[in-house]
């Protein structure tokens, strides 16, 4: 029984902070052992993953294990904990496509070793190094999110279980950011598929399908694991797209400080959002002019990012965005409300969709 759900998440996110660091340890030891050279790239990848991180995902995948009926398990927070290496991966990666210089306040990881790269006076081309090293370091941290999963120590039917739900949750992640770079080479704007990109690069793989992996480790009941995959899917994909929705506002409005990215990032890159498609689809020709002055400007000033957000503002996409997420939010929690669903865990999904949503921009 969990009688305080913001208390047990925080205990939840301390074993998977711990679980982490301790597997992150090892490999930086075994990464040694191959070489001395491989020591920057094993300390970098041990800051990008325990300086900073909310751990929703982890957090997701236990509530899903404790809500199906799952006992404490030290294996299965080992197990949960591996989605961090998968959304490290996720990052590194969209942050090289992106062509983001920070993460978290820092720089991202290609910019990271081009740094190290002119430091270090290398031969040949700084920023080719970074990008590689960018490739290899996300490359890596999949392996190792497997690799973590694999030596959690679960029991042999619940490892098969959650298997097949593992692979579909890296096979969505993997089809939405492909979908993204897509939306961003057509350089057209629709709703309909910035929510489609939305669900699958962010939503689908931060809420409804840890839920599912977590459900997988918890029983082999076929008849129960159906009824709670459709509860989750029914409280995970809504909450989903309302998680990426934020992450859309929060890249135009968001306080550099909280979000750790410069101020109107996602103004810079172009990012074929769903607050962005809204925009056009309510713009007059003059917005649509300043809108194509500015929209996808890497060398974008305040200014300009300014002109834009006025712009999204007086269109009314912010507050549009804003209605849904809320819309959203609602039918995620009313998703709850069915009787296979405990008290404590109704109370332990509510806080971490309030988590989720509630972000500050």
């Amino acid at each position: 029984m969990i009688n305080d759900p913001q208390k047990a998440l925080a205990d939840i996110r301390m074993r998977v902070q711990s679980d982490l660091t301790e597997f992150l340890a090892a490999q930086t030891r075994y990464l040694g052992e191959i070489g001395s050279e491989l020591i920057p790239a094993a300390e970098a990848m041990s800051g990008f993953l325990l300086d900073s991180g909310k751990r929703l995902r982890p957090l997701f995948a236990y509530a899903g294990y404790l809500a199906s009926g799952g006992s404490e398990s030290d294996a299965v927070i080992k197990a949960v904990a591996s989605l961090e290496l998968l959304q490290a991966c996720a990052l590194i990666h969209d942050d090289l496509m992106d062509a983001s210089d920070t993460r978290r306040g820092k720089p991202s990881m290609h910019r990271h070793f081009e740094s190290i790269h002119r430091t270090e006076e290398l031969s040949g081309s700084a920023q080719h190094y970074g990008e590689s090293a960018a490739i290899l370091l996300g490359d890596l941290a999949l392996v190792w999110s497997d690799q973590m999963f694999h030596s959690a120590a679960l029991e042999p039917s619940a490892l098969l279980r959650a298997l097949s739900v593992h692979d579909e949750m890296r096979v969505e992640l993997m089809a939405g950011q492909f979908l993204d770079i897509h939306e961003q080479a057509l350089a057209t704007q629709s709703v309909a598929r910035s929510l489609k990109i939305a669900r699958f690069k962010s939503g689908k793989y931060t809420v409804e399908r840890p839920l599912h992996f977590g459900l997988a480790l918890a029983t082999d009941d076929a008849h129960h694991r159906q009824t709670m995959a459709d509860i989750f899917s029914d409280f995970g994909l809504p909450l989903g797209e309302a998680f990426q929705l934020r992450d859309d506002l929060l890249g135009v409005f968001g306080d550099p400080a909280v979000t750790g990215k410069p101020a109107g990032d996602d103004l810079r890159e172009g990012k074929r959002t769903v607050l962005m498609a809204m925009t056009h689809d309510r713009a007059n020709e003059h917005q649509e002019a300043v809108i194509a002055t500015h929209f996808g400007d890497a060398d974008l000033d305040l200014a300009g990012v300014e002109a834009i957000r006025t712009i999204i503002s007086d269109t009314g996409a912010q507050t549009h965005v804003e209605e849904l997420i809320e819309k959203l939010t609602m039918t995620a929690l009313e998703a709850l409300n069915r009787e296979e669903i405990s008290p404590s865990a109704h109370a332990l999904l509510t806080e971490l969709a309030n988590i989720s949503i509630r972000r500050s921009i």
